[in-house]
């Protein structure tokens, strides 16, 4: 099909470097959580990831001639875990895939030694954005900084925040206070009022004592940076309490369909911004079902793949794919390393047009790299729940990036000094 055949280079790259060069498999480990507290949110999505590998295994024999090892090392989203799981899969691995921002932080100083891209999509640390300073780590599409000024940008656009009162319930993690640098300059830049108010881990479940002082400050707006069983206990409490729903926005990870199910039509008029979209339509997704579903090798089933979180792995392992395929074209060669990965990584261009020949179509913004950019800031949609499924409520929302790049080049800095010595891309400027 013609919106596959770039994927498919395993031709091409035969006529360059000889199909005797062709590699057999490579390792790209996943650090999953199918249990633990937050496994409601993480099965969807490492299902999703796991389904476009096994597509691009089944239907074109992996990315280049070389087939795909998507192991997974299960952390129960523990960080202690997580570091197991990095340290036990680096052997061989040509990228590591944290899926938690105290993962990922617990990683970062590791990567300028083991030189191993960290493949954070939509989560991790924001000033991983300056690729100059955080040359292995990437955060594309869009990193939480870009979330907090989408969300804001929304807020705004129905009237002016001057006096108003904005909760920002999150989880008590570093996850959680990751927004807070934004959130914080647009309240002083604005003149709202922000209430951060945590919610500890022991906590999501039975979330009354917070409810109970949005109910006490009656804020204007509800903003959640919530994760796992936080969001469906903060949903549970909002409907609850009579909160308005249509002023209650969250974080993309805080849009999960089953959540919303939990209290149908009273969640109607939620909104979480998002960077990601479940078009069942979409060509990919006839692809999924013939290659992967119909063949038995998926744990997913209809309903979840209806989500967004599933359809969000999709777009995660499609984003991965890239950067290989990148690195593959560009050194010539189907094996390629860590190294060479990192450059797929800061080279992609998903253009609209590179979108539909995925068969991706309206599943994820346009969007691109570089060696200073490792975010990419590619915008998002604000999703909201119409009583039975999320439903784009907005065209495109890009992050004003500028009023936040002095935050994202200092806190860099910061993190470099504090972990001196600090190696740095010196042959790139941040005009790259």
């Amino acid at each position: 099909m013609k919106h596959f055949t770039k994927l498919a280079v395993a031709a091409a790259l035969g006529t360059v470097i000889g199909t005797a060069a062709v590699a057999q498999e490579l390792y790209t480990p996943n650090l999953a959580y199918r249990t633990g507290p937050f496994a409601a949110t993480g099965i969807p999505l490492m299902n999703g990831q796991a389904d476009y590998m096994t597509m691009l295994n089944q239907r074109d024999g992996g990315i280049g001639g070389a087939t795909i090892d998507f192991e997974e090392c299960e952390t129960g989203y523990s960080t202690e875990k997580g570091v197991e799981c990095y340290e036990k899969t680096k052997g061989e691995a040509i990228v590591t895939q944290p899926w938690s921002t105290g993962i990922t932080l617990q990683v970062l100083p590791k990567t300028n030694v083991d030189e191993i891209p960290i493949l954070a999509p939509g989560y991790g640390f924001s000033p991983m954005a300056d690729g100059t300073v955080f040359q292995w780590a990437f955060n594309m599409p869009a990193g939480y900084w870009d979330g907090a000024d989408m969300i804001i940008q929304h807020l705004e656009a129905e009237g002016s925040l001057e006096g108003k009162k904005i909760a920002f319930l999150h989880l008590d993690h570093p996850f959680g206070k990751e927004p807070l640098p934004v959130m914080e300059m647009h309240a002083e830049n604005k003149g709202f009022e922000l209430l951060p108010i945590p919610v500890g881990l022991n906590e999501m479940q039975n979330q009354s004592a917070q409810w109970l002082q949005i109910r006490r400050e009656r804020p204007d707006y509800v903003v959640m940076w919530g994760w796992g069983a936080m969001n469906a206990g903060a949903i549970t409490e909002a409907v609850k309490t009579k909160f308005p729903m249509e002023n209650f926005v969250g974080v993309w990870w805080a849009g999960h369909d089953a959540d919303l199910k939990l209290v149908g039509e009273d969640g109607k008029g939620y909104k979480s911004i998002s960077w990601s979209f479940p078009n069942l339509d979409a060509p990919l997704m006839k692809e999924i079902k013939e290659h992967v579903i119909d063949a038995g090798l998926s744990q997913t089933n209809e309903e979840e793949m209806q989500g967004v979180f599933y359809g969000r792995g999709l777009v995660m392992s499609a984003i991965l794919a890239e950067g290989i395929k990148n690195a593959q074209e560009n050194f010539g060669t189907a094996d390629i390393d860590a190294t060479q990965l990192r450059w797929g990584l800061e080279n992609i261009n998903l253009t609209q047009e590179r979108i539909v020949e995925l068969g991706m179509e309206g599943m994820v913004p346009p969007f691109s790299t570089s060696c200073a950019n490792h975010t990419g800031h590619s915008g998002g949609w604000m999703l909201e729940w119409d009583g039975a499924k999320f439903v784009k409520a907005s065209d495109l929302i890009m992050p004003n990036v500028d009023a936040y790049a002095d935050l994202i080049q200092n806190a860099a800095e910061e993190y470099a000094t504090s972990n001196a010595p600090w190696d740095r891309n010196e042959e790139c400027s941040v005009s790259n």
